[in-house]
């Protein structure tokens, strides 16, 4: 199920020898699987990131290994626990929708009859908490079609879910963990019905690339992002990127598709410099289709001294 129920063919990775399956929630939960005009995170659920891990571990998976972001949902993972057999039930016993309105509805909380889970870790890039100004809804909720009343409305949702959830599972301060907010909630979810580990996915994708060898070699780092902001410095690739290149006090210069970053947050995530590689205001396909000659063009242009 795509993140409005509707029904998708999703991929996931299985290495049957080790036994080990990554799963990418944005395949099945992902922003980019709706129309702008659809997006409206009261009505999105991560419940087909759920059926994936469910084949997942009906293909014999003794591992999972959860990448999460880029979501279209702010559910907490309400909708990805319904689908392995979770059920949320509102004041009159009625089974609740696993959406992001459902929230704030949920009074009592079902664990499935079969509730073994294979360890999980659990790939995330940000750290900010479930609820609160820095929380899923007021941080992520805008970009996912969200307004100023819905932003409200989900995260009350979020503190009255995550509150039964801690009460039911007995984990009381979940949902303050660094984290607990990425991809709508799914990392307070993961962590909650899953007992699944955080991990941060740049240290570990550069730890498989060899990443620390190739900088010992290098005299400087050109890396990028769509758009650089507050957000990167909670965490995302270049933050990443910035701590290793600070080991051996290697700059690091980024280009960006948006610069929206001050020049204090720019110091502050680590980076000598970042420039925008589009110089004037365009609808996105035409930016993309030049951001060849304008990522030679910025670049070209960058003082070095």
């Amino acid at each position: 199920m795509d993140p409005l129920f509707r029904s998708l063919r999703a991929p996931f990775g299985y290495g049957a020898a080790e036994g080990v399956a990554l799963v990418e929630m944005a395949k099945a939960s992902g922003l980019p699987l709706l129309r702008p005009d659809e997006r409206d995170p009261l009505k999105t659920t991560t419940f087909g990131t759920g059926m994936l891990l469910s084949d997942a571990v009906a293909a014999g998976a003794r591992r999972i290994v959860l990448a999460i972001g880029g979501s279209a949902t702010n559910d907490a993972g309400m909708g990805m626990a319904a689908a392995l057999g979770w059920q949320f039930l509102d004041k009159a016993g009625n089974g609740l929708s696993p959406v992001g309105a459902s929230l704030e509805a949920v009074d009592r909380i079902v664990p499935p009859e079969n509730g073994a889970f294979p360890p999980t870790d659990l790939i995330c890039d940000v750290d900010n908490p479930l609820f609160g100004s820095r929380g899923a809804a007021h941080v992520y909720g805008r970009q996912k079609g969200a307004d100023d009343n819905a932003v409200e409305r989900l995260d009350r949702g979020l503190r009255h879910f995550s509150a039964k959830v801690e009460q039911a599972l007995g984990k009381p301060g979940l949902s303050e963990t660094p984290g607990a907010g990425a991809a709508g909630g799914l990392g307070f979810g993961a962590m909650a019905f899953l007992n699944a580990g955080l991990q941060r996915g740049i240290e570990l994708v550069m730890d498989l690339t060899r990443f620390d060898e190739a900088l010992a070699a290098a005299d400087l780092i050109i890396t990028g992002e769509g758009m650089i902001d507050g957000q990167t410095l909670h965490g995302k690739l270049i933050h990443g990127v910035c701590r290793r290149a600070a080991r051996r006090q290697t700059p690091v210069i980024a280009l960006c598709g948006r610069l929206e970053a001050t020049p204090e947050q720019i110091r502050s995530i680590g980076l000598k410099a970042a420039y925008s590689i589009n110089d004037a205001p365009a609808p996105l396909p035409e930016l993309l289709a030049r951001t060849a000659a304008n990522l030679e063009r910025t670049a070209a242009a960058i003082p070095l001294e």
